[in-house]
């Protein structure tokens, strides 16, 4: 009954069948290593991790006059800067989470020698806003990772109501308006941290590397090539039935016939 397999016209199907399974599986294999791919690059940029001795780049080289903003490819790069801390403009950030835990962040100017600042978060804090430990004085230098500036839908970002002295978004618009000097475009999480305060984890914003829509496009992609694949197998097996009972129907003078 199933003789007409080693026919050529179904052995060109069989071969034709086979192989887009098979292009169907290793692409949809491939868009999965992709996903996997970013849901490890998400994974490194969210456990803080710290700077190797050496190996940061100064924060003037990252983010140039020709390149000034943090992109995607930046955030989580090492930095160096070097300059003061100005006390005086110190902010909390409230609502902050790490390791699950309710907090704030301290964020401490630090000025440059070229007249600009960099936004410092020195650290988080568990609990409500308080008095966090007082910043180094005098030059110091700065290693951290850069984050990009966050935004009205950043996690834990708080828009307008807070006291004076608080931040509800780590963004240069805001900054604009509290301190009387230009800043970096987004800020510097440090990674030797002062007692009593903790390492806060790189944020990767919305289109980045990490977990975002591009991420779960390559996992779509994934299914739609498996899905792929269990139709062609569907359909070449549904016809292999209908072609094996036509056969039976034919050996068993069951053929059809024809109305003149």
């Amino acid at each position: 009954m199933y003789r007409f397999l080693l026919t050529p016209r179904w052995l060109g199907n069989t071969v034709l069948a086979v192989a887009a399974i098979a292009v169907c599986l290793w692409l949809g294999s491939w868009q999965l290593g992709r996903f996997e791919d970013r849901v490890v690059s998400h994974h490194a940029k969210t456990t803080a991790p710290l700077a190797t001795p050496g190996a940061a780049s100064p924060l003037d080289s990252v983010l140039t006059a020709a390149a000034p903003l943090v992109s995607a490819g930046s955030v989580g790069h090492e930095v160096s800067v070097s300059g003061t801390f100005d006390a005086a403009h110190q902010l909390m950030v409230p609502n902050r989470t790490v390791d699950d835990r309710q907090g704030y962040y301290v964020l401490t100017p630090l000025r440059t020698a070229d007249g600009h600042a960099v936004a410092v978060v020195r650290g988080w804090v568990a609990g409500a806003p308080g008095t966090p430990p007082a910043p180094p004085a005098g030059q110091v230098s700065v290693v951290g990772r850069l984050q990009a500036p966050e935004t009205s839908d950043s996690a834990g970002a708080v828009v307008g109501g807070l006291p004076a002295g608080q931040l509800g978004t780590i963004n240069p618009a805001t900054l604009v308006n509290l301190l009387p000097y230009p800043t970096y475009d987004g800020w510097v999480a440090e990674d030797d941290v002062q007692a009593g305060l903790t390492a806060v984890p790189t944020t990767q914003p919305d289109g980045g590397d990490g977990l975002t829509a591009r991420a779960f496009q390559n996992l779509g992609y994934t299914l739609e090539w498996f899905v792929f694949a269990g139709f062609v197998g569907f359909m070449w097996f549904r016809l292999l039935r209908r072609e094996a009972e036509a056969a039976q129907d034919r050996a068993l003078g069951l053929d059809p016939v024809l109305e003149s």
